[in-house]
């Protein structure tokens, strides 16, 4: 078996203490966590879970998908199947005609890999219902390539649709097959695919936080490590990792953190404190800090909150880059860390410290409102015809939609969209339509006034809030999804009565 050793981390100069206080510093800032992961000097010092997140649940990495698909590139370049300086109108002559654009026949897979192509951005969401990698070749380009960056998703999923094409396989079977099984990666990890059947190179990967761990293993040792069988091998082309995580592509221009102006390698980030990072939208992370020996590895849902990322290494540098202070009881602060981690969990939304109002109980009744009342709905362009609301002690409270149309709702049960939530605290539950796990919670923000959020867990990482303005007879609802994709019934406005 591929494991890492596990120590504590005082053993090699990081105070548990730290470490509590980056947890304890994220909770504060209102950062919804799913997990971290710290390794230094090899072992790994820290390893926790937010519930309902466990150690096996796979987890959407996003962007971290463009640093796996930058590798297949690269071992099918070791096979000969291809070369970075090509065009990569060469490997697509389907997609290309006398009409294509000069600027996309000079683009090559050297400057899909370093961000910069032709495109000022991703090409398939022009026409997302079209094919998604054609759209690369379609699209009308911007400016000439491998000049300036420009952060371009459909070049990594046009390069995955190349190694999937040059393979014959699915591109993360291809990775587990060449590389990623000697890691020991997980059996059940996958690819979101497009809706015409090609991996998401760009956002797609299912993996869980752990798998990610040891691919930041495998970068940061230079592409070469021990196997689950006990044999040394290369699993990557040592010139290869060198340039990856290197500064090659300015992003400064276009950045809008610190953490993201530092230079951008081949599908991977610079970092501020002079290493590199396998970067996901939504706060997940693989960092390497190599004048620490230190690798770290967030997943988290920072979508919707401005600078939430930055707001995640500021406290993962601002307490472990310290130098540990002196303990006296080094495993006794361990053990408190274990137990403070033990408690993790997503937590349900809560007033800001200094609010101004002060909060009511969780079991808080409306003067006027039943503990079960159905709102008639005006007209909405969602196409909900009531809403009803059930609150209730505990984790039993309920929003309940019914659709005008029901041929749209005749696949619900009784015609109805039902959301379990839990007020002050968090109840579990299964998104209708969607078939998409949540976990719930709601709090008071006014005596009239609830919040609740929804948080997606599986291949749709992000959110679903709603807030309630019950008036004396009335209702007025505004919802928001916080997702890529989906889930755009809950955006905008509802009024009832």
């Amino acid at each position: 078996m591929f494991t890492f050793e596990k120590a504590i981390p005082e053993s090699t100069g990081i105070s548990s203490e730290a470490i509590k206080n980056v947890l304890i510093t994220l909770d504060k800032k209102n950062v919804p966590m799913h997990s971290l992961l710290i390794m230094r000097d090899d072992k790994l010092i820290f390893e926790k879970y937010y519930a309902p997140y466990t150690a096996t649940t796979l987890h959407r990495l996003f962007s971290v998908s463009k640093s796996i698909t930058a590798m297949a590139i690269a071992l099918l370049q070791e096979e000969g199947k291809l070369s970075f300086d090509e065009s990569i109108t060469a490997y697509f002559p389907e997609y290309t005609d006398e009409s294509t654009h000069p600027w996309i026949r000079m683009t090559t897979i050297r400057n899909m890999l370093q961000m910069r192509t032709c495109h000022a951005s991703t090409t398939y969401k022009v026409d997302m219902k079209s094919d998604w990698v054609e759209s690369f070749f379609k699209v009308a380009p911007t400016h000439k390539p491998g000049t300036v960056f420009h952060y371009d998703t459909s070049a990594a999923h046009t390069l995955c649709a190349l190694a999937e094409k040059l393979s014959g396989m699915p591109m993360l079977d291809y990775l587990k097959a060449k590389a990623f099984d000697h890691l020991d990666f997980s059996r059940d990890s996958y690819m979101v695919k497009d809706p015409f059947g090609v991996s998401m190179g760009g956002s797609g990967l299912m993996a869980t936080p752990m798998d990610l761990m040891k691919i930041l293993y495998l970068l940061h040792k230079g592409g070469t490590v021990k196997c689950s069988d006990g044999q040394v091998r290369s699993l990557l082309p040592k010139e290869f990792v060198k340039e990856t995580t290197s500064n090659i592509s300015d992003t400064l221009p276009t950045s809008p953190l610190p953490s993201e102006a530092q230079g951008y390698g081949m599908q991977i980030w610079q970092n501020e404190k002079g290493g590199f990072v396998l970067y996901g939208m939504g706060g997940q992370l693989g960092i390497s800090l190599p004048s620490e020996n230190m690798l770290i590895v967030t997943t988290a849902d920072t979508q919707g909150m401005a600078g939430g990322n930055q707001v995640i290494y500021d406290a993962l540098y601002d307490n472990l880059l310290k130098p540990a202070a002196p303990s006296s009881d080094g495993k006794r602060a361990y053990e408190d860390l274990l137990a403070f981690g033990e408690t993790l969990r997503i937590a349900p939304p809560r007033l800001p410290e200094n609010y101004g109002y002060t909060p009511v109980s969780p079991d808080h009744s409306i003067s006027g409102l039943a503990v079960s009342r159905t709102y008639e709905l005006s007209d909405n362009p969602q196409g909900f015809e009531s809403l009803k609301i059930d609150i209730a002690p505990g984790a039993n409270s309920s929003l309940t939609f019914k659709y005008r149309d029901k041929n749209k709702a005749s696949s619900l049960p009784e015609n109805a969209l039902k959301l379990s939530f839990a007020i002050g605290d968090m109840a579990e539950g299964i998104f209708p339509v969607y078939n998409c796990p949540y976990t719930a919670g709601g709090v008071w923000l006014r005596e009239n006034v609830l919040y609740i959020r929804f948080h997606l867990i599986g291949e749709s990482v992000g959110s679903v809030r709603f807030e309630l303005y019950f008036g004396g007879d009335d209702l007025t609802v505004f919802m928001k999804k916080v997702e890529e994709t989906y889930f755009k019934e809950f955006d905008g406005h509802l009024y009832g009565h």
